[in-house]
């Protein structure tokens, strides 16, 4: 019990100088380069985590430094936010293991600590190394699928513009795949506009419709059935053929909904009968 209080004293006075020398043993196994920023950040946290490991050598085990696990998230996050791979980080933890597995073996020999307290130690590193990937991890997952909402969100505003061409007279091009995401977001966010638009007759454009199936045109006739109601007239265009033969081929029925080639007839059309 002596040698590990002397050894946490030890940590605890050279925690600084310590974590420069380790920080400098592990970018040395990396076969890539290192930031200094990412390298000042780095020596500070594990300065921080000597620190706290010379505290923790008698106390409870499981306990992690609140630090770590906040430059743990930080390090999870900034690798979302540039959309890099986590690999780029775990990457590094093997030959951070090894550092500091030496870096133990050398205090234990130093110190003559025995082999519990040699196990102990390297038990708390470990610990600590481990919720430190964990942190990390899902950090990044959670980054990660803020990112992809926000996009996504983006995305659907940019496929689903209400294009005003005339008086009274807008286009609503469908680009892409039609999904319930992408219904939903048509049925409370595009829909809601149009009237406010002061649209009379809406032109819907499937040139951009990848597929279609049951479903895509389920969610369109209830676009169709909330604008009738609304008393805009309706008018689909861009049908291509493979699309129009899928329709045939799924059963369903377009001849309730004004149809046209492309964008052009149907203006043509809503200006002959004006």
């Amino acid at each position: 019990m002596k040698s590990t209080l002397t050894v946490a004293h030890y940590l605890k006075e050279n925690a600084e100088l310590l974590a420069n020398k380790i920080v400098d043993d592990i970018i040395g196994q990396f076969g890539f380069q290192v930031s200094d920023t990412d390298i000042s950040q780095a020596r500070k946290v594990y300065s921080e985590f000597l620190s706290f490991l010379s505290e923790s050598i008698d106390c409870e085990e499981g306990s992690v430094p609140e630090e770590l696990l906040e430059w743990s998230r930080e390090n999870g996050e900034k690798t979302a936010a540039k959309h890099h791979r986590i690999s780029d980080i775990l990457i590094r933890y093997p030959d951070t293991r090894m550092v500091f597995a030496d870096f133990i073996l050398n205090i234990s020999i130093e110190f003559g600590l025995s082999t519990e307290d040699v196990v102990l130690i390297i038990k708390r590193v470990h610990h600590m190394l481990d919720v430190s990937i964990n942190e990390t991890v899902l950090a990044f997952e959670r980054k990660s699928e803020e990112i992809l909402e926000k996009t996504k969100r983006e995305l659907r505003e940019l496929s689903t513009p209400v294009v005003p061409i005339e008086n009274g007279l807008a286009v609503l091009p469908l680009i892409g795949t039609i999904d319930s995401d992408r219904a939903e977001h048509l049925m409370n966010h595009v829909l809601p506009k149009i009237p406010e638009l002061q649209v009379e007759q809406l032109i819907m454009d499937f040139s951009g419709i990848v597929d279609i199936d049951t479903e895509v045109a389920s969610h369109i006739f209830n676009v169709y059935r909330v604008l009738a109601l609304l008393g805009i007239n309706v008018m689909v265009t861009g049908l291509r053929p493979e699309l129009a033969i899928n329709a045939v081929s799924e059963g369903i029925d377009f001849s309730s909904i004004k149809t046209f080639a492309n964008v052009k007839q149907a203006i043509e059309s809503n200006k002959q009968k004006n």
